[in-house]
């Protein structure tokens, strides 16, 4: 219920469903996720993005400046297990998102977070088109 209802939040905010989608795209990939890789390139392409921004998000890139700010920021998030910079946090200011909207990306990825972590730990059976992380290098 707890998890339902933080999404529905976050769906109300001020991030278009897009960027959302986006965010979950580069956060599977930063935690390897294949179930959320599968379930968030589904969705995305219902939110309309294209099969290259699906594979680019997954690399926190974007053809958007902003976009991709807010990628880079939700990846560094995660890898610095949320001890980001200011030098990070001017970054995406930088890029035009509110004190809000960071708010609202920092959000995402904890959310993200929690179903990666969740689908990895059950070993949750993919019933969307698989999509596979890339591993580390």
């Amino acid at each position: 219920e707890g998890y339902l209802q933080f999404g529905a939040a976050l769906g109300k905010g001020a991030l278009r469903a897009g960027l959302r989608e986006q965010i979950a795209l580069a956060v599977a990939q930063a935690n390897e996720c294949d179930y959320c890789l599968s379930a968030h390139s589904a969705l995305g392409r219902m939110a309309g993005l294209s099969a290259d921004e699906l594979t680019a998000s997954r690399d926190a890139s974007a053809g958007d400046p902003k976009t991709e700010a807010a990628l880079q920021f939700a990846v560094a998030v995660v890898a610095a297990r949320g001890a980001v910079s200011d030098a990070q946090f001017a970054a995406v200011r930088a890029a035009g998102f509110t004190d809000g909207e960071i708010a609202e990306i920092l959000a995402h990825v904890a959310l993200n977070v929690f179903t990666n972590y969740f689908n990895k730990a059950a070993l949750t059976v993919v019933d969307f088109p698989v999509v596979h992380a890339r591993k580390a290098a």
